[in-house]
C-alpha cells in the first residue's frame, strides 16, 4: 500500500432534502486523508438512469437505503480496500465490474457512486489541492471557469405536485459578469416572482427545488408571470435576463393515449403540437433553452424539433440521455437535441459522467452540470461545473439550504481561483 491507497470505508443512512434517507460514504486513506460524499435522489426519473437501491417494506415507507449503506461497508470496501485513490478511473471500473449489472442494479448506483465521489474527495485531500482542481486534472480540463447558472423560479410538474403541467421554468442571468452578479440577478428576479404572486392572490408555496409554485394553467401564463417578474425585479427581459424552460416531457407522456397529457389544460397533445408550442414561446419570449420537449423515447419527434429549434436554441436531454455515454452517442449520429444534462448519480461514477461531458463537449453539444429535487448539503456538483468547465449548471432555486450550499460554494470558488465567468458564451449556439 501507498500513501494514497484506500484503507476504510463507511457509510451511513442520512436525510435528503425531502426528509428521505440517502447514502454518505467515508473514504480514509493510508495517510490519514478522508474524503465524504453524498447522493441525491431524483423525482422526474428516466428510465434508463443508473438504479437507485431502496430497501421496501414498511420501513421509511420503503426508502430506506440500508442495503446499499450494507454493500459500502461490506463487498465493496473489500473490493476497492488497497487500491490507490489517485486512479479513479481504475477505482470506478473496480466498482462497476463487482455490480456486474448494465444500470447497477445489484449493489445500487447511490452505493456505487458514493464510494466513487468520496474517493475522489480523499485523493484531492491526499493532494492538497480543491476538489474542482483535482477533477480538473481526471477530465483533462487546461482552463477551468464558472458556470452560468440557470435558476428555477416557477415550478411544476413532479416537482410541484403537478400544479402545472410543465416541470420548471427557469431564469438565466444573462448580462451578469461574475457569479456573484449572476446570483444577485436572479435573487432580484425570485423575490419579483412572490410579490407578483402574492398581488395577484397566487400560491407561494416552494417546490421541491425552492422554486415558487403557482399552480398556471398554461405555460404561456407562466412565462407572462416570468416575464413580468424580471421587469419588477428592474432588469430587461431577454438582455439582462433570459428564459429556460424544462417540459419534463416524459412524465406528461400517456402510453395508452398514444400522446402528452397536459392535465391541467384539459387536453391530448401529438409531438408535432409539443414542437410547435415550444416554437411559440421560443418567439413571443426571451427563451434560449428547452430541456426534455419531448418523450425520452420520441427519437422521430426530437429530430422534427431539432430541425425545427436547434439552431435557433440550446435543445437539452435530460430523460432523453440519462448520462448515459450511449444514449448520449445515439443522440449524436440521430442529430437529437444540442445540450446534455448531466448528473452524477444518472450515470453511478465520476469517470463515466466525465467521459459523458467530454463526449457531448466533443460534439458541440452542451454540457450542463445538474442537480436532482431530492439533494443534500453536499456541494460536488459545483466543483464539477468549475473543474470540467462546463458552462453551466442547474442547482435549484436560490432557497434551500442544499441548494445554498451549491451556490455558496461557487462563491467561494470564484473568489480563491480568480477563474474567469463562463457567461452567456456556453448556452449560445
Amino acid at each position: 500500500m501507498t500513501s494514497s491507497s484506500i484503507e476504510a470505508i463507511t457509510a451511513r443512512q442520512i436525510l435528503d432534502s425531502r426528509g428521505r434517507p440517502t447514502v454518505e460514504v467515508d473514504v480514509r486513506l493510508a495517510e490519514g486523508s478522508v474524503g465524504r460524499a453524498s447522493v441525491p435522489s431524483g423525482a422526474s426519473t428516466g428510465t434508463h438512469e443508473a438504479h437507485e437501491l431502496r430497501d421496501g417494506g414498511s420501513a421509511w415507507e420503503g426508502r430506506g437505503v440500508r442495503r446499499a449503506v450494507a454493500h459500502v461497508g461490506g463487498e465493496i470496501a473489500a473490493a476497492v480496500r488497497g487500491l490507490d485513490a489517485l486512479a479513479q478511473r481504475e477505482v470506478d471500473a473496480r466498482l462497476v465490474e463487482l455490480d456486474g449489472t448494465a444500470r447497477l442494479e445489484r449493489l445500487g448506483a447511490n452505493a456505487i457512486l458514493g464510494v466513487s465521489l468520496a474517493v475522489c474527495r480523499a485523493a484531492a485531500a491526499h493532494r492538497r489541492e480543491p476538489p474542482y482542481a483535482h477533477i480538473a486534472a481526471l477530465a483533462g480540463t487546461r482552463e477551468i471557469t464558472l458556470p452560468m447558472p440557470m435558476v428555477n423560479i416557477l415550478s411544476g410538474g413532479l416537482h410541484a405536485g403537478r400544479g402545472m403541467d410543465v416541470q420548471d421554468f427557469l431564469v438565466i442571468p444573462a448580462s451578469a459578469r461574475s457569479i456573484d452578479e449572476a446570483i444577485d440577478f436572479v435573487s432580484r428576479v425570485r423575490n419579483a416572482a412572490a410579490r407578483v404572486m402574492e398581488r395577484r392572490g397566487l400560491s407561494t408555496l416552494l417546490a421541491d427545488e425552492g422554486g415558487l409554485s403557482p399552480g398556471l394553467a398554461t405555460g404561456r401564463d407562466a412565462l407572462l408571470l416570468l416575464t413580468e417578474s424580471i421587469e419588477e425585479a428592474g432588469l430587461r427581459p431577454g438582455a439582462d435576463a433570459a428564459i429556460a424552460i424544462d417540459v419534463a416531457a416524459t412524465a406528461l407522456w400517456d402510453r395508452a393515449a398514444g400522446a402528452y397529457r397536459l392535465a391541467r389544460e384539459g387536453r391530448l397533445a401529438t409531438s408535432d403540437e409539443m414542437i410547435a408550442t415550444a416554437e411559440r414561446w421560443a418567439s413571443e419570449f426571451p427563451v434560449v433553452s428547452i430541456e426534455d420537449a419531448l418523450d425520452e423515447e420520441d427519437w422521430t419527434g426530437w429530430q422534427r424539433l431539432t430541425e425545427r429549434l436547434g439552431r435557433r436554441i440550446r435543445l437539452v436531454g435530460d430523460d432523453l440521455f440519462t448520462t448515459h455515454l450511449d444514449r448520449v452517442r445515439q443522440g449524436i449520429e440521430s442529430n437529437v437535441a444540442n445540450g446534455v444534462l448531466v448528473k452524477l448519480n444518472q450515470n453511478g461514477t465520476l469517470t463515466g459522467t466525465l467521459d459523458v461531458v467530454a463526449a457531448a463537449r466533443a460534439a458541440g453539444y452542451a454540457p450542463v452540470i445538474s442537480a436532482r429535487s431530492g439533494e443534500t448539503e453536499d456541494p460536488f456538483i459545483a466543483d464539477l461545473a468549475v473543474g470540467t468547465a462546463a458552462g453551466q449548471i442547474k442547482i435549484g432555486s436560490v432557497r434551500c439550504g442544499e441548494r445554498l450550499a451549491k451556490y455558496n460554494q461557487l462563491l467561494r470558488i470564484e473568489e480563491e481561483s480568480g477563474a474567469p465567468f463562463a457567461g452567456m458564451a456556453a448556452i449560445r449556439l
